[in-house]
């Protein structure tokens, strides 16, 4: 194959996907733009069964329109997004709608979020828990703060050596 003809299709090739970036881009900031459920539950990557329901539980704006002529606007594809993270980070969909009700308030109104719930009896939860000295403990659960292993063996580390600081100082 010619060298040239090849570099001339990549560039051909990359010059279209940015310009399809591009249009794709500045039509989904475009908030006057509107889907069809096919369209939003492929923009979320959830089944529209999905969607359906969280519209019944109230955590998402009913649609513009009813039947087949539903359309579904930018405002939309923001809440699903911000369900699917929650989703993902392991809030309960009884949370999120405690979060998206605390977050739909007006400024002056605004209540801040609900404390954390209980825990229910039963409920399995995992923690890394670091016994620096007698009476000094750290416990983190990683799923819950968002840390790797890694950052969560990075920060047991640092506090040891701070620990250590601490108590040489003291000596």
């Amino acid at each position: 194959m010619n060298r040239s003809l090849f570099v001339n299709r990549n560039t051909e090739i990359k010059y279209l996907l940015t310009l399809t970036l591009l249009v794709s881009y500045r039509s989904v900031m475009n908030n006057s733009k509107t889907f069809t459920l096919d369209e939003i539950c492929s923009l979320v990557e959830m089944n529209k069964r999905k969607v359906r329901f969280y519209i019944q539980k109230g955590l998402v704006d009913r649609p513009e329109g009813s039947g087949k002529g539903s359309r579904y606007t930018y405002r939309h594809l923001e809440q699903l997004l911000a369900i699917r993270k929650w989703k993902d980070a392991g809030i309960s969909l009884e949370r999120i709608k405690e979060i998206i009700e605390a977050e739909s308030g007006t400024s002056q109104d605004r209540k801040p979020l609900p404390p954390p719930r209980t825990k229910k009896e039963g409920t399995i939860e995992v923690w890394s828990h670091l016994h620096i000295a007698d009476g000094v403990e750290l416990s983190i659960e990683p799923k819950r703060s968002g840390l790797s292993p890694e950052e969560v063996r990075s920060i047991f580390k640092d506090v040891m050596k701070h620990y250590k600081t601490i108590k040489e100082r003291k000596s």
